[in-house]
């Protein structure tokens, strides 16, 4: 068994944070699309949309929560340590797909080779996207939480909380699009501000509307251990 409460929160945490980071990169080829509605302004039929996005943001949200969680009870190292785990074992399963690309399906197979390949055969640049946006805005999170934490005198945990997830996700979302899609040539530079801008603002919005469960996940943790 665990050795203390701490390890069973932190295995706890570190489990659905890789599970989501990991069904994330998996779940990101897909494109989808919000919109186009109308609305009337002063007599004025004002249009938005279409607005393009991946759908592998929907897990994104459980790993705000989850890093600011580990960020407050573990700190620096915690996060650190668990981004770069994580970032291996995303490389890892990526490796396991590819290699299982690569094995013919028997004849009565009820999943082809083509079906396979078309919903897990991402390419090289989708992977080095993916890989170098996670590192890189999760880095970025942990300085700047801590930066606001330090600033506040640990005070208003929806600043740090928030206020890092502004600048973190800016970083993740332009930098996965940017090499992923935009770079191979598989979207042009106005569809790929499209499809970043548009992925970005839902996560802002998810992660304000998600504030009160961080509050909620910090109030159980203390509770479970002990804390004041």
């Amino acid at each position: 068994m665990f050795q203390s409460r701490r390890d069973t929160v932190f295995i706890i945490l570190a489990g659905f944070f890789i599970t989501n980071a990991i069904v994330a990169e998996l779940i990101g080829g897909k494109l989808i699309v919000l919109g186009p509605w109308q609305t009337d302004l002063g007599g004025q039929t004002l249009k938005l949309g279409p607005f393009a996005m991946s759908i592998g943001i929907l897990p994104w949200p459980v790993v705000f929560i989850i890093t600011d969680l580990i960020n407050e009870h573990f700190g620096k190292k915690g996060v650190r340590k668990l981004t770069f785990i994580t970032t291996v074992l995303i490389i890892y399963a990526f490796i396991l797909l590819f290699a299982g690309m690569n094995i013919p399906a028997v004849d009565f197979s009820p999943v082809k080779d083509e079906q396979f390949s078309a919903v897990f055969g991402q390419s090289m640049w989708i992977i080095i996207g993916s890989v170098t946006a996670f590192v890189v805005s999760q880095l970025t999170d942990v300085m700047l939480f801590w930066f606001f934490k330090n600033l506040t005198h640990g005070k208003m945990i929806w600043l740090r909380a928030t206020g890092s997830t502004v600048v973190s996700q800016l970083i993740d979302t332009f930098i996965v699009a940017g090499i992923a899609f935009w770079l191979p040539g598989k979207i042009t530079f106005s569809e790929y501000l499209n499809m970043a801008s548009t992925g970005y603002a839902a996560k802002l919005i998810i992660a304000v509307a998600m504030t009160p469960l961080i509050y909620l996940g910090h109030g159980v943790i203390k509770a479970y251990l002990k804390e004041k």
